[in-house]
């Protein structure tokens, strides 16, 4: 047997099943940076699914930030992270943030959003020291981004076993659950109580791993923060307005003047995302009939999903700093009426009701954030109601003076930095958090009902009164200067927007996505199975 690696406080040491780690000790936690956990997806591994990391056999010293997954630059605004950060097609690692003296401790992993073509689980916004504090192991994870992530080309799917193309990020984010699993107890985690969370694209991946066979057995609850429920390419065959994934990979190699994936994978990864990023390629996960047997919507009718307890929420104004997906702005009242008229049909009145012609721009930032994230949040819970399970719904409606001086109350993100108490870490472009006695106690708040989630499946918060599962009386956690526990959550909106959805999806012929007021599609009339419950 080969003796016990030297340690010390400032710097512990794990033995763990992948080989032995040397962290750093940061106040009341342990910290472990950049830890692989899959060979690196690179050369002939670029597009294929990730491969297991050798048990390593010297001590590894895991201290420093890894690289973020390559991506492209971002544009300006609240989600700018600033400085240039340092990255690498050889990103497949994680961060784990543990308390000290850690003895099957809740264990939480988080999964970055950015629309699956940004981000980083190295973003100081995500610290997990407030975590540690309450007796919760956090694991932050890499997985690949846009092209790297999310190709699939009818060459890559003649080279799999199982004739798919694809989802490598999703199988990253998959490979790295079965680390957790086979690591974290060496970290004084549970691997049988994983809790996973996400926001935005984030949230996105969290649904997959609900609908993922491949994902079931890894993880006991989920939290999803402003998840959406878009379309999604399925692997061969075009449908629902959008093109077959096969045929968006080829496309793109084509704009790429690329005749093979040989030559794109000769391709530098700078040199491939940028390029991508001219040529206008948007990455989702493919329904490829096993690691997404079908449409999310479709697996969560079906009762498919995970049977885990659940969280999901979405913020009041999600879309003020994602105005893009906003409709043009109507001449008139009456233009704007009229135009709902000619779209919805007979669902026309109620869309009028919830969305009134008054102020038109309030109007159209409410009926977009909640085609998008009300719909999508509302129906993840009921979803999972429905399986027996205990699920939460929050608004997160919470504002201050900067945010409020630059028209982003409660904008999409803006819970980030109160889930993670790092109101000191947040982008260069973000609206700066007051370090107020308020402020401190809203986002302690969350953060205990986040970690008492993951401890038990029961949110609870020492500052907030006790949360109600959302059945059956539709009980919601209001954030706004303080938790507020309220039913009958925006009656009406889910019902209007599962018939449009709904609708939708039964001519086979559009897509449910984004689109509201002016640039939505001219539903069909009423369909006789898109009763909602």
């Amino acid at each position: 047997m080969p003796p016990a690696p030297e340690t010390n406080e400032a710097s512990p040491v794990v033995n763990a099943p992948a080989g032995s780690v040397r962290g750093v000790r940061e106040g009341d936690a342990n910290v472990f940076r950049a830890i692989p956990y899959a060979l690196p997806p690179t050369g002939e591994r670029r597009w294929r699914p990730p491969a297991p990391m050798p048990r390593w056999n010297e001590v590894r010293t895991v201290q420093q930030a890894g690289a973020a997954c390559v991506q492209p630059a971002m544009a300006p605004g609240p989600y700018n992270r600033g400085p240039k950060v340092l990255m690498n097609e050889d990103c497949l690692t994680l961060d784990v943030t543990a308390p000290v003296d850690a003895r099957n401790a809740p264990v939480m992993v988080w999964i970055h959003g950015g629309t699956l073509i940004w981000g980083s689980a190295q973003s100081k916004m995500y610290s997990g020291r407030e975590f540690a504090q309450r007796g919760v192991v956090l694991v932050s994870i890499n997985y690949r981004l846009g092209v790297l992530g999310y190709l699939a080309h009818p060459e890559l799917s003649k080279e799999s076993a199982d004739d798919v193309s694809g989802n490598y990020g999703l199988l990253d984010q998959i490979a790295a659950l079965r680390w957790v699993r086979e690591n974290i107890a060496s970290f004084g985690g549970d691997a049988g109580n994983v809790t996973i969370f996400g926001e935005s694209a984030g949230a996105l991946s969290v649904e997959y791993l609900l609908a993922s066979p491949a994902a079931h057995g890894l993880f006991e609850r989920a939290i999803v923060q402003s998840g959406y429920l878009f379309t999604m390419p399925e692997l061969r065959q075009a449908r629902y307005e959008e093109q077959s994934a096969e045929s968006i990979g080829a496309a793109l190699a084509t704009k790429l003047g690329a005749s093979s994936i040989a030559k794109m994978r000769a391709m530098g990864a700078r040199e491939l995302v940028d390029a991508t990023a001219v040529a206008g390629y948007a990455p989702y996960g493919t329904i490829d009939g096993k690691i997404l047997p079908r449409q999310l919507v479709d697996t969560f009718d079906r009762g498919e999903q995970a049977p885990v307890p659940l969280i999901a929420g979405f913020t009041s104004g999600e879309i003020r700093g994602l105005r893009f997906l906003l409709p043009p702005a109507p001449a008139s009242a009456s233009v704007y009426a009229n135009d709902v008229r000619a779209r919805y049909g007979d669902l026309a009145d109620e869309y009028l009701r919830l969305y009134p012609p008054r102020d038109l721009d309030k109007t159209q930032l409410a009926a977009t954030r909640d085609v998008v994230f009300g719909w999508a949040s509302e129906r993840l819970v009921r979803k999972q109601a429905a399986l027996g399970q205990r699920s939460f719904l929050y608004y997160f409606d919470h504002d201050y003076p900067n945010a409020a001086a630059m028209d982003l109350t409660a904008f999409h993100a803006s819970e980030v930095p109160f889930v993670f108490g790092t109101f000191d870490a947040t982008p260069a472009g973000w609206p700066a958090i007051p370090n107020t006695t308020g402020e401190r106690q809203l986002a302690g708040a969350i953060l205990d009902y986040w970690t008492s989630f993951a401890r038990d499946g029961q949110p609870s918060a020492t500052n907030g009164p006790s949360w109600a599962p959302f059945a059956p009386r539709s009980s919601y956690m209001t954030f706004g200067d303080a938790p507020q526990l309220s039913s009958q959550f925006m009656p009406g909106m889910f019902e209007l927007h599962e018939q449009i959805m709904c609708r939708r999806r039964a001519g086979g012929t559009q897509s449910w996505n984004w689109r509201s007021g002016s640039i939505a599609p001219v539903i069909a009339g009423p369909v006789a199975h898109c009763a909602t419950e």
